[in-house]
């Protein structure tokens, strides 16, 4: 596809560490084209490259580097942008977010402020890809109508917290062969989830830290919605019981979930394994840019799946699982591992927006252009 007929895209909050995950995701994206990039006022009307403390490995991409950074207002974006990422800080995500939804953008949020929203797609594409049903009434509901001159109407959709969508990508094969009764899931996450700076170094070597704020919340509640059944405008929670304990840990990237499962029909060993195995979702049923293939790893190694020797797999995007064997509380107990800053953060949103476009909620981009 040529660069002329990509997707024109924006990122909110450009300068953070997703926004700058973001930004290095979408360099070489084959539908998408980065021309907005927002920030705090003491950023508006810099060099993206004087702006940002880029932080991640690799350098700043070049094509960025010279762009302007704009304010986060829908005026500030130019006309010929539909699709904005959002990496904006949570406590300023909500108002903003609808703003732009208001104003006619399609907003790809990686903040929590409206995952609980009954009619906002709380979405992995490997997961639930038919609860963008809910954008039409979104837009109903909300009276985001298509604008003058047939600019397309706005709408949010949001991707899942980073623990929570590892877990999840794990759970839905088994949910979907077996049914859920419980899930007790212990996470060791990375320091990188807690942003930067992130976590004192005084207070995390030679420790671990038993407390995120929110995160078990988070782990128990959304999955209920994303494995939850699409019922016309709403979806209907799932009806197993998530019961978490969230862990920080001195690991840079990738965390790390040790998961027992009461299933609802008897299965073999053999039998799980094998949905682990065979599992493909919709993003690789399309072929999906940045969709990994397998979606799930399998691993049967003893000592795998580990972070630092994992995390990379499908670019980032990939789900492990591992150490399958009997739970006596359970059924299976298992461990589970994903890159929290790539598919926990910005990569599924990406991955959320390639599938609105194959759905035909952004234009006609196809991975056959």
């Amino acid at each position: 596809m040529s660069a002329d007929s990509k997707l024109k895209v924006g990122i909110l909050g450009a300068t953070g560490a997703v926004g700058q995950r973001f930004v290095q995701l979408l360099a070489e994206h084959p539908w998408f084209e980065v021309v907005a990039l927002t920030a705090s006022d003491r950023s508006v009307g810099k060099r993206y490259g004087d702006a940002c403390n880029w932080l991640l490995r690799g350098g700043m991409p070049p094509a960025v580097a010279e762009m302007t950074v704009v304010a986060t207002e829908p005026a500030a974006i130019n006309s010929d942008v539909h699709l904005l990422f959002s990496a904006m800080p949570g406590d300023l995500a909500g108002p903003l977010e609808e703003a732009f939804a208001a104003a006619g953008f399609a907003v790809c949020s990686n903040t929590s402020a409206h995952r609980q929203d009954p009619d906002v797609p709380l979405l992995i594409p490997d997961v639930n890809p038919d609860h963008t049903a809910l954008i039409p009434f979104q837009q109903a509901r909300r009276g985001w109508a298509r604008l003058e001159g047939g600019r397309r109407a706005g709408f949010i959709v949001t991707n899942p917290n980073c623990s929570t969508t590892h877990l999840v990508c794990a759970l839905k094969p088994l949910h979907d062969a077996f049914g859920l009764v419980a899930v007790n899931v212990v996470t060791m996450q990375a320091l990188s989830g807690a942003g930067y700076p992130g976590v004192a170094s005084l207070d995390i070597l030679d420790n671990v830290i038993p407390y995120i704020g929110g995160e078990e919340e988070k782990i128990e509640s959304e999955p209920l919605k994303l494995l939850g059944t699409l019922t016309g405008d709403a979806i209907a929670l799932a009806g197993f019981v998530v019961s978490a304990q969230a862990n920080r840990v001195a690991v840079r990237n990738g965390h790390l979930e040790a998961v027992s499962v009461k299933l609802k029909a008897p299965a073999a060993l053999s039998d799980v394994a094998e949905a682990f195995t065979s599992y493909r979702g919709e993003p690789q049923r399309l072929g999906l840019p940045t969709a990994p293939d397998p979606a799930i790893i399998f691993h049967t190694a003893p000592d795998r799946p580990q972070p630092r020797m994992d995390r990379l797999a499908g670019g980032g995007m990939a789900t492990h699982v591992g150490r399958l064997r009997p739970d006596p509380l359970f059924d299976y107990k298992f461990i589970v591992l994903g890159h929290n800053t790539v598919r926990g953060a910005a990569g599924g949103a990406i991955l959320n927006a390639e599938l609105l476009v194959a759905q035909g909620y952004l234009g006609n981009v196809t991975s056959n252009e």
